[in-house]
């Protein structure tokens, strides 16, 4: 079968291995040729490791200076009769096989991360593979229901500004056309159930059953992902569920870190810059902050993708500071101690030009003035296409697909 991309509305349907491949070598070329981590890590769990920041981190620390072995946990999708299977499927796969390649460990643990077996697989893996101890566990859940596996509930996550409704755009990237709506406020329970779904509760428990089961060694760190945004997104975003919910990932951060402590570690909440993800591009009115945003930062040097983030944020935050001869650093923060790589994002004359934009953003334009092609090339390598390299030609059997589990 030839594999061509299917998008409906915001959502993938189909991926193309090969095209995946592409892009962890992508990423891993990139990351080879940045400055390297120094003091890093050697022993990693990543939850969520299979696409976006989660992915990203992962290839850092194996391949940009740290030579980290990893556990990576993700609940993908292999190939079938049905399909092709997800990206994060064949992002895991090569992933496994490049760090191999050059002797790192690459562990996958394919599973619900909120299962009870799911976390008893990781830490059998970690006493297997790591002698029982972890340096660093990274936090990059991101998914639209957590189930309670206590008590059978579902809790939902609703994407919604609190208190008023909001009126903006959206691009779909199915047929790249611009769509007027309004979102209704969120009710109490869907703040509720938010909170549960994105918030910190899941990390601080995952932490916990760590250090229950002895697995974090000492002076581990643990990083969760969030988001903060400008004024110009902060109705939908920071003003929101979503950002509610960031707030709370922010204070589990908060407690966590005194827990941490008591293995002279630390945790931390990360706040990167908005960029696509499979994640981020359901959130409505968006895309056009992201379009104006991809263009200034593009012109002015500035522009980083999920990598780079992370490369940066293992250099230049939790790691190459650490150690300056027998002088230790603290890792640098801001006044809630939250660790800042959205900081070219937010600088006021990139934020300036943003807003100009968007305000004179409408569906007649937002391909001419906005950098909508480099949006959407990102989202289409994010699922394997639109690689130079790649043969989009080929005929390829899912006998042949089935076989890379191998």
């Amino acid at each position: 079968m030839i594999i061509e991309p299917i998008i409906k509305g915001v959502v993938a349907r189909s991926a193309h291995p090969y095209g995946c491949e592409a892009a962890v070598k992508q990423q891993i070329e990139f990351v080879k040729q940045a400055a390297a981590i120094k003091n890093g890590p050697k022993r990693v769990l990543i939850l969520g490791a299979s696409s976006g920041f989660g992915l990203a981190s992962r290839i850092a620390l194996a391949f940009g200076g740290s030579q980290a072995d990893t556990i990576g946990v993700s609940f993908e999708r292999g190939p079938s009769e049905k399909g092709v299977g997800t990206a994060g499927w064949y992002n895991n796969i090569f992933f496994k096989k490049e760090a191999e390649k050059e002797g790192r460990i690459a562990i996958n643990i394919v599973g619900d991360a909120f299962a009870k077996q799911t976390r008893a697989q990781v830490v059998e893996a970690i006493e297997t593979y790591f002698e029982g101890e972890v340096d660093l566990v990274i936090y990059s859940l991101a998914t639209g229901i957590r189930p309670d596996h206590k008590t059978g509930e579902k809790w939902v996550s609703s994407i919604k500004p609190i208190g008023d409704s909001v009126t903006g755009a959206s691009v779909l990237l199915e047929d790249d056309s611009w769509h007027e709506s309004t979102v209704e406020a969120a009710s109490d329970a869907e703040i509720e159930s938010t909170l549960k779904v994105m918030g910190g509760s899941d990390w601080e428990s995952w932490i916990d059953d760590l250090i229950n089961s002895e697995s974090l060694a000492e002076g581990c760190k643990t990083v969760a992902f969030s988001y903060i945004g400008s004024e110009i997104t902060a109705p939908i975003y920071r003003d929101g569920t979503l950002g509610w919910a960031k707030v709370d990932l922010h204070q589990a951060s908060h407690s966590l870190n005194l827990k941490m402590s008591n293995f002279n570690g630390s945790a931390h909440a990360s706040v990167c810059k908005a960029l696509v993800t499979k994640a981020s591009v359901f959130i409505p009115t968006l895309t056009p902050y992201l379009i104006a945003l991809y263009k200034v930062m593009k012109e002015n040097g500035t522009h980083e993708g999920c990598i780079e983030q992370m490369q940066r944020l293992f250099t230049t935050k939790l790691y190459n500071h650490a150690l300056d001869g027998d002088v230790q650093h603290d890792i640098p923060v801001d006044a809630e101690r939250l660790i800042r790589i959205d900081d070219w994002e937010l600088d006021g004359a990139t934020q300036a030009q943003v807003k100009a934009i968007v305000d004179n953003m409408t569906a007649d334009n937002f391909k001419q003035i906005g950098d909508y092609q480099g949006l959407k090339k990102e989202f289409m390598q994010i699922n394997g296409f639109d690689f130079d390299n790649v043969d989009y030609n080929q005929d390829i059997s899912i006998d042949e697909l089935q076989a890379l589990v191998d």
